[in-house]
């Protein structure tokens, strides 16, 4: 496998246009009609909006954020920015997505878009409330407010426009396949399961449509099986076989039920395939510039994340580790990841 390009926009281009489904005239109107992303889900897109809520789930202290613009730490699980922010600023909406429930939050930040997204949280409402955190009820309440701000901010018809034309980026699952499948619950059928999870998927997305949006972008599942805290607690050398399959059966079942979405809400949709790469980036770090794929960068890289991770050591070079801590990527993975899997972006919401 050769080593990912770092001409992400170029690629975008390129297979857009050999696919004729595109042109560069009608990608620059996508373009500039996008002015802004709304992003829901869990820790890979919370940018911070844990930090307001009586939770453990928090990431606002050190070594998280020690490659953020500052340096500082902002919430969000990771060295530096989330692969939402990478994106934001690839497309030339914004440098990076701030949290809804951020007291910093400025007009200009709502212009451009926020992420409603709450860590631990997942598709299946009882994860996040285990945890204390925002299930996707209450994020769906939280675009509500937004839509308020953004009609007296700018008038009905000027933001009905914006969500009209916005991404709505949706990134959930993992917690909840691990939650059950990790417990070994006797009582839930795994299969039923994760066609609970779709349906609950499918509904948001819906209640999504109603309030606006008609681009939607659906991040995948990623490997599950080859986070360092599930190769710890597992005892294996290697990623986990049987999680990553439990992935790859909701990733797909994910795929089948945005076709059917695309088709009955009349809207543009785009599927956002982690898993491939992360799984190619776990077996073959060598190829995506890495050095490590097995342990994160945070402590001993084997069990730390979020509180267990504060005041923690750090790697030399997080840039050379697929993970930050057991749990998620760093920048530098995420980078991989916008490089290797958005030219369906380009292709599928822009064109």
């Amino acid at each position: 496998m050769k080593p990912a390009s770092a001409m992400f926009l170029v690629l975008a281009f390129s297979i857009a246009l050999q696919l004729g489904q595109a042109s560069p005239s009608s990608l620059k109107v996508g373009m500039k009609e996008t002015r802004s992303i709304l992003i829901f889900g869990d820790s890979t897109v919370d940018p911070g909006n844990n930090n307001k809520l009586r939770t453990s789930a928090k990431a606002n202290f050190a070594p998280y954020g020690m490659n953020f613009y500052g340096g500082q730490p902002t919430g969000r699980f990771c060295d530096g920015r989330l692969a939402t922010d990478i994106l934001a600023d690839k497309l030339g909406i914004a440098k990076s997505i701030p949290a809804f429930l951020d007291k910093n939050l400025t007009l200009e930040d709502a212009r451009t878009g926020v992420s409603f997204a709450s860590a631990s949280s997942g598709y299946d409402e009882s994860t996040a409330t285990n945890s204390k955190v925002l299930p996707f009820s209450k994020q769906i309440e939280y675009l509500r407010h937004y839509k308020l701000h953004l009609q007296k901010m700018v008038g009905p018809s000027e933001a009905e426009k914006m969500l009209n034309t916005a991404i709505f980026i949706v990134s959930s699952g993992s917690n909840d396949l691990m939650k059950v499948a990790i417990k070994d619950s006797t009582n839930v059928s795994m299969p039923d399961y994760e066609s609970y999870l779709i349906t609950s998927m499918a509904k948001y997305i819906k209640d999504m449509h109603r309030l606006g949006g008609r681009r939607f972008v659906l991040v995948g599942v990623p490997p599950v099986g080859c986070l360092p805290i599930v190769r710890t607690f597992s005892g294996a050398d290697k990623c986990v076989d049987g999680l990553n399959e439990l992935a790859a059966s909701f990733n797909s079942k994910l795929v089948t039920q945005l076709g059917v979405l695309k088709k009955s809400l009349g809207v543009k949709t785009a599927y956002l395939d982690v898993f491939t790469v992360m799984s190619e980036a776990a077996k073959y770090p060598e190829n995506f510039g890495l050095i490590e794929s097995s342990k994160g960068c945070c402590g001993t890289g084997m069990l730390e994340v979020g509180e267990s991770c504060r005041g923690q050591s750090t790697c030399k070079n997080p840039s050379k580790y697929m993970f930050w801590d057991a749990v998620h990527p760093t920048e530098k993975m995420y980078q991989i990841i916008i490089n290797n899997v958005t030219s369906g972006i380009y292709r599928d919401i822009l064109y």
